[in-house]
């Protein structure tokens, strides 16, 4: 059975084959039922105290600020209405806004997912102004799909990279490592983006062996999650290690250690449950892929 992760299961229909149908889109830009949802520094608006939910908000309000240049996004249809996103800059007054990171886990499901394709596009939008072939300016088309180049015509798209993350097991054991960039005791799967004439394999493998020494045998998919830092797209696997030493590079890893499937299913457990304790080796918690690989692995769901 498939397992569905954060940020992933999103419930609209994009309507991709109609985003460039202008005049369908101008239909759903006057309908009174039509949200949008504000993404205030790339923060979704939210409403509610006890509960989080996305403050969905009529498009009325917001057309001035469209009309004006702020970067809308149609996202999808759902529940007989269209769904869009604003670019709204920054934040007006003292409104408290949470990043998309620690807001996902508290948002019911699908919500998340939302804010995945909602975060990402804005984001992708703010960093495409110009064009990658001759550098004018570019137009927002297709109902925020595409930016077009008026000069030179060229069109471009808005892209997920794609990412391997992966538990390399021998035995009883596993490989976890620790980023130079996060303190304290949170370890996690090692990962790496893919290289141009890789195949996801090859990726897994070069990845493992380029961050801690470790040679990988065979390769196994587990499963994806869309991440939306910018965007990439996380894709799983257990693979079989064949060597035993460790060899760091200090670029990559403070350190990489071997875990036996008991502490690992240990972290697994206490991460699931609350805040890290600094005092104790850590996993990343369930809001990421690599905290269900491990989960996976070490409860005996998955082997390779």
């Amino acid at each position: 059975m498939e397992e569905i992760y954060c940020f992933a299961g999103n419930p609209l229909d994009r309507a991709s084959e109609r985003r460039r149908d202008g005049e369908w889109i101008r239909s759903l830009l006057d309908d009174p039922v039509a949200r949008v949802l504000p993404l205030h520094d790339l923060r979704p608006a939210t409403r509610g105290s006890d509960s989080l939910i996305l403050d969905w908000q009529p498009l009325e309000p917001w057309r001035d600020k469209i009309e004006h240049g702020a970067t809308l996004v149609f996202l999808g249809l759902g529940e007989g209405r269209p769904y869009f996103t604003v670019d709204a800059g920054a934040v007006e007054g003292e409104r408290e806004t949470f990043d998309a990171r620690s807001l996902a886990p508290l948002l019911p499901g699908g919500e998340a997912a939302i804010v995945a394709e909602a975060r990402s596009l804005i984001d992708w939008h703010a960093r495409h102004r110009f064009c990658a072939q001759c550098g004018s300016p570019t137009r927002v088309v297709a109902a925020g799909w595409v930016r077009r180049c008026p000069e030179c015509k060229a069109s471009h798209y808005p892209r997920s990279d794609p990412v391997t993350i992966m538990l390399a097991v021998r035995g009883e054991r596993a490989l976890l490592g620790r980023n130079r960039r996060r303190p304290g005791n949170r370890f996690s799967c090692l990962a790496g983006f893919m290289e141009p004439g890789e195949t996801l394999e090859e990726g897994v493998r070069r990845e493992v062996h380029e961050e801690s020494g470790i040679r990988v045998g065979r390769v196994r998919y587990l499963a994806c999650q869309p991440w939306p830092f910018p965007s990439s797209l996380m894709m799983g696997f257990l693979c079989e290690a064949l060597t035993e030493e460790i060899t760091v590079d200090p670029e990559e890893l403070a350190e990489a250690r071997w875990f036996s499937r008991d502490e690992i299913r240990a972290m697994v457990d206490r991460a699931a449950t609350g805040p890290d304790d600094p005092t104790q080796l850590s996993l990343p918690g369930p809001v990421a892929i690599a905290h269900h690989i491990c989960r996976r692995w070490s409860h005996g769901i998955d082997s390779i």
